[in-house]
């Protein structure tokens, strides 16, 4: 049998240090993110403020044991960055060995952070990120996959910003499962972008995120907020799902889909067990109140038509 064309469709890159420093346009390089290193273990900054300090192993510790690299503080970032999550060969060999044809790529700094009240310098970082994801795609040849990172706080910015990367190849575009500015993804100021998407029949990616400032989903405060001791089989475990569905059904029961039917909605890193749970739920409350609902069909279908899911090993 010929063996079928795999992707994988829930992998991160491990951005350089020095990224934005040197992708940055010069009038923002003053504002960049960085990683530097201080005596009390490295901090990693953004627009010239500490976002996080110590521990910073823990987000590059793809092949060491995280609890251990929480457990030290002094572990650089670097320490725990593979060769091929920022290098292109290496990559390329790591999809070989995995008997993979493709692999999709999210950001990991990228996401940490955004600036929700400065959009111009969001958009800016994003560009800085996604112009090296280019450089860091191309000579794959189409193994690696680049999915635009674009910041919704100005759509205007966005749909700029969209556009660029669709005519530079990039193939989809990444999603925070947030609201907006108090909007959800389903509101019509981001029309324009789903348009976009719609028309290239290239899928909306939507990744849990980390945000130090901000609570998503319908997690309320204190949650996730563990005090002393850390709780990862609770805030791991959970923590990502909780994002994904609200904002993956709020698409749903908003009526996206109907009038974008054809657009593609990727949900990554939730696993797929949600999706038969909320799938029967929704169409249970759209039998009672769906008279009300601007859905023509029931939830379930737009699930099966519109979604795509990545199961977790």
């Amino acid at each position: 049998m010929k063996r079928p064309f795999t992707v994988d469709a829930g992998s991160h890159v491990l951005e350089p240090v020095d990224l934005w420093q040197n992708y940055l346009e010069p009038r923002y390089r003053d504002r960049a993110i960085f990683i530097r290193d201080t005596p009390e273990g490295e901090e990693l900054v953004a627009d010239g403020e500490v976002i996080m300090r110590g521990r910073l192993s823990a987000l590059g510790g793809v092949d060491c044991n995280p609890l251990e690299l929480m457990a030290n503080p002094r572990l650089s970032y670097l320490h725990g960055c593979p060769r091929a999550s920022m290098e292109t060969n290496a990559r390329i060999q790591l999809l070989d060995d995995w008997g993979i044809d493709a692999g999709i790529i999210f950001p990991t700094i990228g996401i940490l952070w955004d600036k929700e009240d400065d959009p111009e310098l969001a958009m800016a970082w994003a560009r800085a990120y996604n112009n090296w994801q280019m450089d860091f795609a191309a000579p794959s040849k189409g193994r690696i996959v680049p999915i635009a990172h674009v910041p919704l706080y100005d759509p205007e910015l966005a749909v700029t910003e969209l556009k660029r990367c669709l005519k530079l190849g990039f193939k989809g575009m990444f999603l925070a499962p947030e609201r907006v500015m108090g909007k959800r993804p389903s509101h019509p100021d981001f029309d324009p972008l789903w348009t976009l998407l719609q028309e290239a029949n290239l899928p909306v990616c939507m990744h849990l995120i980390v945000r130090f400032r901000q609570q998503v989903g319908l997690a309320g405060p204190g949650w996730y907020d563990s005090g002393k001791e850390n709780n990862f089989v609770f805030s791991f475990g959970l923590g990502g799902t909780m994002q994904l569905i609200p904002a993956v059904s709020s698409m749903v029961c908003d009526g996206l889909f109907d009038r974008f039917p054809r657009l593609k909605l990727l949900v990554v890193e939730a696993g797929a067990g949600f999706a038969a749970y909320v799938m029967d739920r929704l169409d249970e409350k759209y039998d009672r109140f769906g008279h009300g609902s601007p859905m023509k069909l029931k939830p379930s279908e737009y699930f099966r038509r519109n979604l795509w899911y990545t199961m977790n090993p």
